[in-house]
């Protein structure tokens, strides 16, 4: 900066210099150094012309200055007369006027008197250096014998330092100058006007004197220029260049007229020549023409010094514009770093699962290809700033600061990115490896549980067995966690609390089942080497059962995501698209040209879809700024109504945030997939969240139309539709983002139909079905909004689901006999709202109106709640209808639907429900009753059998919910009667009734509470067995009396027969015979014979939809399936 500094101000020190000396060579050139006196000062005394300057010369050189005859030559006043000769003497060259002028003085006409006292005057006035006087004295007789007989007596009187001669004649005259150097009226033939002389002068002087106010205003300018400070932000450094730019053009244009003056000047003294090539110029002449030629000279000089400052002080400006641009985008980019580099730091989790680490990481890839903008942005401007440096601009100390800061922030925000993937890579890398502990481990349990027992007894099947562990063991070294303090170190890096609690549990469950293991084969090497004792068959496993084996419900941490699901299909696909591909390479030339058929289908698809979105964005755009921000320009206020002001948020709802989303997001995103547009699925679904601002602004469509109807005639948007020359009036384009919102469903099916072979057919599927959820979404909204009556909030009922019209007949246990056989006959109409957390009855009323206002209202009825909620899928006689219950049948409400498609789609939605609502209750019981048997004492010693039943039940109770969320539709059967109630057998719920009559899927038991019941004990029993008939196995060994009447060993089988007082339970040994009293706490089921149990059974595991109501089963199955991870622990 002071290096640019002390550059400027020598730069300005040179313009000055040159400037000033092109006013000294000015003034120089015209003698006003020495005498400063212009002709246009003395113009009316030199037009007198009592002496002129003819231009001739005498035999040396000498000016010659003719004093024509003048009658009132003695009146004039002597300042005017030394003025005059003063600037006559000046204006030949210091060398010709150092030789002395001649002075022709014409007194012809005179008297000698009047010839005297000329004489006198001028020779003691004449300012310059005189060599000889010629005085043509009088022609009269008298005066001429006169002059003779006076000048000889009086000739003293006339001494002077040059000769005085008298001549009497003309031709006397030209004996002393040339007949060429004298004028006409002397008898010569100089060519000479004193007009033309006078004005010539004039001219030559007023361009001298322009020459040198030229310098002189550049002197002012130049100054002017140097001393500016310069601006500090863009606009104002851009508008200073432009003004001095303006006033530079406006100085070059004050030069070039000068020039062209001075060319005028020097034309019209060398016009003669031009005019007759012969004609000679007199000496005067040819002095003009060179003074003209120095001038031009000078102004070119001064033209040029100046365009040399000038290049200095606009490369200043310009490097001062660029500067204040890096500057001002230096903030941006900082900001933006900023951002992004505080968005980067947010991802501090590193996954709780391979499926969890999996996505961060997909969302960290994602966000640093969208912060590869910011960072090439600041790399740019990073090397533009380089490059400034480079060229040696001025303000390079303050520039590599900056340039500085950008490359570190740059480097810091890879360097972070990478630090950050490698240690989501090192936690997927952990979590995997803790995955296939945990499969392996569930592997090792699921092998465990399904060796038959009763096989096992036999030294063949023993022996199986236990190459069967061995095997399987064997498989151990990649799969499972050798050394627990080896990962600590590995992976200490990522190893939060929860993580290494995570660890911790899946090596104590590996441990576990090792420990399992080393006690089965113990178990099985005593069989294998000698039979101990025989063994009481047992009924054999379901063929149900065996299946492939799954997570143990107990440590299972399930965080698979929609993503990961994705992920596994994509795979999958792939694998199978390659072996298509690798089909299809085999099959002639007619495939392959179907495919490329197909892919110009799929660009033109792609080509339309991106030149759509453009003019949609275009669209967009024109009417924010042609209308909506006109509603805000004060010069526009006088044409809108008062009614209209402030109603631009209801006009035109969010559809500026509609056009930010496409314009800076969506068409970018769009754009990046033109040479793949099989792959454009991913880019909707990426987006899909950000669809659903369109709700909004369907929902504010009615307000907008209605609005809109009111003001259509204003001339407000009268004069905005011209300014913009739409054909269209503003309603029209208020509709363009609802009809975008269904273009898109049209364009994506299009897209599958050429892209069912390739790569991104799945997203493709997955992002049309997504579009069309959110139109219905947008819908059902539209529905939702026109819902009147209901006291409450609509958005605590949760999500939206389903909306329609149905015919609805009532059948209330509690109504009144008349009331309710009229129910049966007479259906209501009625419009139902199926929410997450209640169903909504709705009557339907039409409005009268135009456009949205013409749409229908809906009166609120009753509402009931989902918790409470059943549903019978048939109802005798009629296809369309179903049923829903509330509170065991005491409110049955009949439903008919259109069609039976829309029966069945209302029935799964309400189906998914109710199966949520249930599973989220299991979820919840089975974590509080596993947290209770984790805070049990653990028993001292255990057996492999119970261990493998109680694995087994879990399992069974883990597929049953997976096969209650994946049924695709009902199949109507009659649930199995239960008992008679009694001792020993759990108590039903009331919704009993409603399993005798109808078959149908509720969730208004809640199994939570039942849990809660049975966990919290009344009586304090603790954690007290139900009551159910068949098998048990023994848990802890158990002795009676001293004389041991009755013992039971842990792994012993019992048969139950009664229930006893105090936790008792009577059973019968199957080993020993035996029958006596033992705590049911120390047995587990293991083959149950009870019909409660079984209706729980073939309602969860059979493929047809039956009563999901029993409290009492419910529970069993939560304990039954959190009893296995206290066994494994054990």
């Amino acid at each position: 900066m002071r290096c640019w500094l002390r550059t400027e101000e020598m730069a300005l020190e040179e313009l000055m210099q040159r400037l000033n000396a092109v006013s000294r060579c000015t003034d120089e050139i015209m003698h006003q150094d020495i005498i400063p006196l212009y002709a246009a000062d003395i113009q009316d005394q030199l037009k007198k012309q009592f002496a002129y300057l003819s231009g001739g010369r005498g035999e040396d050189g000498c000016p010659v200055i003719t004093f024509p005859d003048y009658p009132a030559f003695s009146e004039i006043p002597e300042k005017e007369f030394q003025n005059v000769l003063t600037y006559l003497t000046s204006i030949p060259s210091l060398r010709d006027a150092g030789i002395g002028f001649i002075l022709v003085i014409d007194r012809r006409q005179d008297k000698w008197t009047s010839v005297k006292a000329s004489i006198l005057r001028i020779t003691a006035s004449f300012p310059g250096n005189l060599q000889l006087v010629l005085v043509l004295r009088p022609t009269g007789f008298f005066h001429r014998a006169l002059s003779d007989i006076a000048f000889k007596f009086h000739k003293d009187e006339f001494k002077m330092k040059v000769p005085i001669i008298m001549l009497g004649s003309v031709s006397e005259l030209q004996g002393y100058i040339d007949k060429t150097q004298l004028t006409e009226d002397l008898g010569g033939t100089l060519d000479y006007c004193h007009n033309r002389w006078l004005s010539r002068r004039t001219a030559i002087e007023g361009f001298a004197q322009k020459v040198k106010q030229t310098a002189q205003i550049l002197q002012s300018f130049g100054t002017e220029l140097a001393e500016t400070e310069l601006p500090n932000d863009v606009q104002s450094t851009s508008s200073l260049l432009a003004t001095h730019t303006e006033k530079k053009d406006k100085m070059k244009e004050d030069i070039r007229l000068a020039v062209e003056q001075g060319d005028d000047v020097l034309g019209s003294i060398t016009k003669p020549v031009t005019e007759n090539p012969e004609y000679k110029l007199n000496q005067d002449q040819l002095d003009n023409q060179t003074t003209v030629e120095r001038l031009l000279a000078q102004l070119h000089e001064t033209e040029t010094a100046f365009d040399e400052f000038w290049i200095k002080h606009q490369q200043k400006l310009e490097q001062c514009l660029c500067l204040r641009n890096f500057e001002q985008n230096f903030r941006e980019v900082k900001a933006a770093l900023d951002v992004v580099s505080e968005r980067l730091s947010a991802f501090t989790d590193v996954g709780n699962s391979c499926s969890h680490a999996e996505h961060i990481l997909k969302d960290l890839v994602n966000f640093e290809e969208k912060s590869c903008e910011t960072i090439a942005k600041a790399r740019m401007l990073a090397s533009e700033g380089d490059t400034f440096i480079q060229s040696n601009h001025y303000a390079v100390d303050s520039i590599i600061p900056k340039c500085s800061e950008l490359h570190h922030l740059c480097d810091a925000f890879t360097t972070e990115m990478e630090r950050r993937r490698n240690l989501l890579n090192k936690s997927l890398e952990l979590h995997s490896l803790l995955e296939k502990s945990m499969k392996w481990c569930d592997e090792g349990i699921y092998l465990l549980a399904s060796q038959p027992v009763d096989k096992c007894q036999s030294q063949d099947g023993a022996e199986s067995a236990l190459q069967e562990i061995e095997k399987f063991l064997d498989t151990g070294a990649g799969n499972k966690i050798k050394e627990l303090n080896k990962i600590y170190r590995e992976y200490a890096q990522i190893l939060n609390e929860d993580l290494k609690e995570h660890v911790q549990k899946v090596f104590q469950k590996q441990e576990s089942m090792e420990e399992m293991f080393q006690k089965r084969q113990i178990s099985l090497k005593k069989l294998a080497a000698k039979q101990t004792r025989p063994v009481q068959p047992v009924a054999p496993r379901p063929e149900a059962f065996v299946k492939s084996p799954c997570t143990s419900p107990g440590l299972q941490r399930d965080y698979v995501s929609n993503s990961e699901s994705g992920v596994l299909r994509k795979v999958n696909y792939r694998r199978g698209k390659s072996e298509m591909t690798e089909l299809h390479q085999s099959r002639g030339g007619s495939t392959m040209d179907d495919e490329e058929n197909l892919a110009v289908l799929r660009q033109h698809v792609i080509n339309e879809l991106i030149e759509t979105e453009r003019a949609y964005v275009d669209e967009l755009l024109c009417v924010l700024e042609g209308y909506a921000a006109e509603m805000d320009n004060p010069l526009m206020a006088h044409l809108i109504s008062p009614e209209l002001q402030n109603k631009k948020d209801i006009l035109f709802g969010n559809m500026e945030e509609i056009y930010h989303f496409h314009n800076r997001i969506f068409l970018r995103e769009l754009e990046n997939y033109v040479e793949y547009p099989e792959l454009v699925g991913r880019c909707f679904l990426d987006q899909m969240e950000d669809f659903q601002i369109y709700e909004k602004y369907c929902q504010n469509k009615p307000r907008s139309e209605s609005l809109w109807r009111q003001f259509s005639d204003s001339v407000f948007f009268q004069e905005c539709q011209r300014k913009l020359d739409h054909k269209l009036s503003l309603d029209s384009y208020l509709l363009k983002p609802v009809q975008r919102i269904t273009k898109y469903q049209l364009l994506l099916k299009e897209m599958l139909k050429y892209s069912k072979n390739c790569e991104g057919a799945e997203d493709l599927q997955e992002a049309l079905t997504s579009i069309l959820g959110i139109l219905k979404a947008v819908n059902d909204s539209m529905h939702q909004i026109a819902i009147t009556g209901y006291d409450g909030n609509l958005n605590e009922l949760g999500k939206l689901l389903m909306q329609g019209s149905f015919n609805v007949w009532t059948d209330h246990k509690k109504g009144h006999s008349k009331v309710k056989d009229l129910a049966r006959f007479k259906p209501m109409q009625r419009h139902l709202f199926l929410h997450e957390k209640a169903v909504l009855f709705c009557k339907k009323r039409e409005e009268n109106g135009e456009g949205y206002e013409k749409a229908p209202s809906y009166s609120y009825k009753h509402s009931l709640n989902m918790a409470a909620v059943g549903i019978t899928e048939n109802v005798k006689g009629d296809a369309k209808k179903f049923e829903i219950w509330y509170n065991a049948r005491e409110e049955v409400y009949i439903i008919q639907a259109p069609t039976p498609e829309v029966k069945a789609t209302w029935v799964n939605e309400i189906r998914k429900v109710l199966t949520s609502q249930l599973q989220a209750c299991r979820e919840a019981s089975q974590h509080r009753t596993l947290e209770h048997t984790q805070s049990l004492p653990l028993p001292a010693s255990s057996c492999t059998s119970p261990s493998r039943n109680n694995i087994r039940n879990a399992k069974k109770m883990d597929e049953r919910k997976a096969d209650l969320t994946s049924l695709e539709g009902y199949v109507t059967t009659v649930a199995p009667k239960y008992p008679e109630k009694g001792k020993g057998w759990a108590k039903t719920s009331h919704s009993l009734d409603a399993s005798e009559e109808n078959d149908g899927w509720s969730s208004a038991e809640d199994p939570l509470n039942s849990s809660d019941a049975e966990e919290e004990g009344g009586g304090g029993g603790g954690n007290e067995m139900k009551l159910t008939p068949g098998k048990y196995t023994v848990v802890t060994d158990y002795e009676r009396g001293v004389s041991e009447e009755f013992t039971v060993k842990s792994g012993d089988l019992v048969q139950l027969i009664r229930e006893g007082e105090d936790g008792l339970w009577y059973v019968k040994n199957l080993s020993t015979g035996r029958e006596g009293w033992i705590p049911a706490s120390n047995l587990l089921m293991l083959i149950g014979n009870s019909k409660s149990a079984q209706s729980l059974s073939s309602s969860e595991s059979g493929t047809a939809s039956s009563t999901l109501s029993t409290s009492s089963s419910c529970s069993d199955s939560c304990n039954a399936s959190s009893t296995s991870f206290s066994d494994i622990k054990g």
